[in-house]
């Protein structure tokens, strides 16, 4: 049913609740787990030097991904799951749906803070944007409660 499963991550307590449901469903399923972090770079609401900002970005991004990597490797080593990793560049959003058809993915596992109403509908979210955009199912996890911790 499932051969592919993208989990993208930031490396956030949620990110970690949804790659475990990703490495869960990718032993059921003999599938691999693509592990994907993106870089936001876009600078479009600043007014100083752009190229500045998105090398900054750049390099901070390239720390924070090794974090969230090495939280998804951990979860991975206590299954026999294979995983791929990618760093991308970019809207999240667009990323994670351009990523899920060029790499032919049958499932995506998300986390989602589960924000309603007002704040839902003038912050939006990533898990929201990607819902409607993706051709594939999406599943979206809840945060951890307190108690699952």
């Amino acid at each position: 049913m499932y051969e592919r499963i993208l989990v993208p991550t930031d490396g956030s307590d949620l990110s970690s609740a949804a790659a475990r449901h990703a490495f869960d469903l990718a032993q059921q399923y003999d599938a691999t787990v693509h592990a994907l972090y993106v870089v936001e770079t876009d600078t479009g609401w600043l007014t100083v030097s752009k190229n500045d900002v998105r090398e900054t970005l750049r390099e901070l991004g390239a720390e924070a991904s090794k974090q969230a990597f090495r939280d998804v490797e951990r979860i991975a080593a206590t299954t026999q799951a294979e995983v791929v990793t990618d760093v991308l560049e970019g809207t999240p959003e667009e990323q994670i749906l351009q990523y899920t058809d060029e790499n032919d993915i049958d499932l995506i596992v998300m986390g989602t803070h589960g924000h309603s109403g007002l704040e839902r509908r003038l912050v939006g979210s990533v898990t929201n944007r990607v819902v409607r955009g993706a051709d594939v199912p999406v599943m979206a996890v809840n945060a951890p409660s307190e108690s699952e911790d």
